[in-house]
């Protein structure tokens, strides 16, 4: 792989400041890859700010685990980047740090809420990014900015050192431009070796078994239903959990967890928050512990529905998002950007984002395997990166 040093990513980042994809730049140095971490993991020296101006402006004592582990790997860290407040949304839309701008047409909006770190990897800032994923905030910019995504099975990647939003569902994962360098770096966040096989294998998916839910992706945008229909309308389908279960458990719990960190915030500073993501929390509070706690337990049935469903395939694809970015500054239905990120964070299951090929905007699809089975999902993703570049 080729690397970007870290001086060259930081000067790449200050040449383009314009694109609000970072919050902080260290000064680290070192030959090791070049990696951003998203803004909310501790990096010891640096203030976490969730992206948000609540947080005591105090630089970390100490490094998160999974920062640990990237030291221990040689990588340096060039800087914190840019994200939608407190991971609350899916645009990065930011009224403290600036709204961080989509690298292929930046009136657009990065997808969030680990926008900057995806605008990083698209425009040479990094040679990978670290983001987080509670309801598809790794998996939507990524769609949306062209570059790959890598949600690791839940709980394979340690979140301690993480502001959370949903204990339950938070993930931690890469960004890169390709599929082996986001499997490397979960090998490396992970501690999890022999993710990435040594050598490219052959182009074409002969011998891996693919099928697409049944009933979904029928409420897609024109421009993503195109790309969407290019690479799913021949492959066998299986059917699934309901989805409006799948979004509805994964939402209520995040609500919910949600809810309960920000409380003492929400009565003392309110004036602090952005609007939308304020207005998400003050409804966020009206989800009972009663729906809490059936929402927990809905989620372990749904993961076991959805690993019966995979359990002939090698991998299922799944629409990343319903429509390509919008401009910032629109109005926007959240549904439509997490929609089908949602019910693999309610289960759990591990995800890789490809960009599609042959769209003028940025389509991303998902790549769905069994729980834990991150080595098949690698396999697959490079397969279908091979034949899509061709």
């Amino acid at each position: 792989m080729n690397r970007t040093s870290a001086d060259r990513a930081r000067a790449r980042a200050r040449e383009h400041e314009e694109m609000h994809a970072f919050i902080s730049l260290t000064s680290e140095t070192g030959d090791g890859p070049a990696v951003a971490v998203k803004d909310v993991v501790d990096v010891r020296g640096t203030v976490t700010t969730a992206g948000s101006t609540v947080l005591p402006a105090t630089p970390a004592l100490a490094d998160a685990p999974v920062i640990t582990r990237l030291r221990q790997a040689g990588c340096v860290i060039v800087g914190k980047s840019n994200m939608h407040e407190f991971a609350l949304g899916p645009t990065s839309e930011n009224p403290h740090y600036g709204n961080v701008r989509n690298p292929v047409d930046p009136i657009r909006v990065a997808g969030g809420s680990s926008g900057g770190s995806a605008t990083a990897v698209a425009m040479g800032m990094c040679d990978w990014a670290i983001g987080s994923d509670t309801g598809g905030s790794i998996r939507i910019p990524a769609a949306m900015c062209g570059v790959v995504g890598f949600k690791p099975t839940l709980g394979s990647v340690p979140v301690k050192g993480t502001v959370p939003v949903s204990p339950a569902l938070d993930t931690l994962g890469p960004l890169a431009k390709d599929v082996r360098t986001a499997a490397v770096a979960v090998e490396v966040m992970s501690g999890r070796q022999g993710l990435a096989p040594d050598e490219t294998p052959p182009s074409g998916l002969a011998g891996i078994r693919l099928a697409v839910p049944a009933g979904w992706g029928d409420d897609l945008s024109l421009e993503v239903d195109a790309a969407w229909r290019s690479v799913a309308a021949n492959l066998p389908r299986v059917t699934l959990p309901p989805l409006t279960e799948l979004r509805g458990a994964g939402a209520t719990i995040l609500r919910f967890e949600a809810a309960r960190f920000h409380r003492d915030w929400l009565s003392r500073c309110p004036e602090k928050y952005g609007e939308d993501v304020l207005e998400l929390l003050r409804a966020a509070l009206g989800v009972t512990r009663e729906q809490y706690v059936e929402a927990l337990a809905a989620a372990t049935e749904l993961r076991d529905g959805v690993e019966t469903a995979l359990a002939s395939w090698d991998a299922m694809l799944v629409p990343a998002t319903r429509i390509v970015a919008p401009a910032i500054g629109s109005s926007y239905d959240r549904a439509d950007f997490t929609d089908y990120t949602r019910p693999f964070s309610t289960t759990g299951h591990p995800v890789i984002t490809l960009p599609l090929p042959g769209t003028s905007l940025p389509v991303g699809v998902q790549v769905v395997a069994k729980m834990g089975d991150e080595r098949n999902l690698v396999r697959t993703a490079l397969a279908l990166e091979a034949q899509w570049q061709q």
